[in-house]
């Protein structure tokens, strides 16, 4: 099997074909994309031909996987698949996949079920290009902080749109209250390298005011987000996206007219973050073993 990687932008984003992913991967066609993961971040097949139970097996390959979310229920039947859809809302806010325990995953997949005729891209950005951008003094800053991430506030539905149905959602997501303190600047545990490990769930940095942490968190943000920094992902039917949870962000574009958007997403159990000094995260508050093991 020949594996063809095209790069899609300078910093993150690849396109993989020559492989079947609907089918058993073999040792050597794991590592070869694992390789094209921790250098491109993001990766994207097309016509992948795949049900909720050929897209576990197939996120098998990197890990053991979560089950779908610490308190949203998964799809009906399938406890690892967790619906993305546009009718429970959508997460039109930069965030990395459940920071807010102590061990998030790893890698998350995301698979095109029902696609509205325009709108709904999902933007992916690269927090190690967001790190190597940032002044030197800035760097030095980052490198020494910690961030208490949290569920605990909802960052998926503005406060004037909440309305019954809303407010038991959010109910539901904060049904369990998780607290975890992360490093600012995460090292990869495969490749070595930094990245601003922050996002929407990042609320407070440790030792700081709310409204200092804030005006921190925003400046060290703006460089996640620039634009060079980021994969605009157009979804097609029948595609997955595969990136690394451990060094990207993304964001769900809500510009679709609330037509119908579907994805189906099934995450890899994670290790506990690392910071530049050794030291790792801490659980504050919640506990998460019901919903993923702990990656070597």
């Amino acid at each position: 099997m020949s594996i063809e990687i095209t790069k899609v932008t300078a910093h993150i984003g690849a396109r993989i074909a020559g492989v079947d992913i609907a089918k058993p991967l073999d040792e050597e066609t794991v590592t070869a994309l694992r390789e094209a993961l921790n250098v491109h971040k993001a990766l994207v097949f097309d016509e992948v031909n795949l049900d909720d139970e050929g897209q576990q097996a197939f996120a098998r390959h990197f890990g053991d996987l979560t089950t779908a979310h610490p308190t949203v229920p998964a799809v009906d039947g399938v406890p690892n698949v967790l619906p993305v859809d546009s009718e429970q809302g959508s997460a039109n806010h930069w965030h990395t996949d459940v920071t807010f325990v102590l061990n998030p995953p790893q890698a998350s997949t995301l698979r095109s079920i029902t696609l509205p005729p325009y709108g709904g891209e999902t933007l992916i950005a690269s927090s190690a290009a967001a790190y190597r951008s940032l002044p030197e003094p800035l760097r030095q800053l980052a490198d020494t902080l910690w961030a208490e991430h949290t569920n605990d506030y909802d960052y998926a539905v503005p406060a004037e749109d909440i309305d019954e149905e809303r407010a038991a959602q959010r109910a539901r997501f904060t049904s369990i209250k998780y607290r975890t303190a992360h490093p600012v600047v995460r090292v990869h545990p495969l490749t070595g390298e930094r990245g601003l490990f922050i996002g929407g769930f990042a609320q407070r940095i440790v030792g700081l005011s709310v409204g200092e942490s804030r005006t921190l968190l925003d400046l060290l943000q703006s460089y996640v987000i620039r634009p060079e920094h980021i994969l605009r992902h157009r979804w097609s039917p029948n595609q997955l996206v595969l990136f690394d949870n451990r060094i990207t962000q993304h964001y769900a574009v809500d510009n679709y007219d609330r037509q119908a958007r579907r994805l189906h997403r099934v995450t890899v159990a994670g290790d506990v973050p690392v910071g530049v000094e050794g030291k790792e995260s801490y659980s504050v508050e919640g506990d998460a073993s019901h919903y993923t093991s702990v990656a070597a």
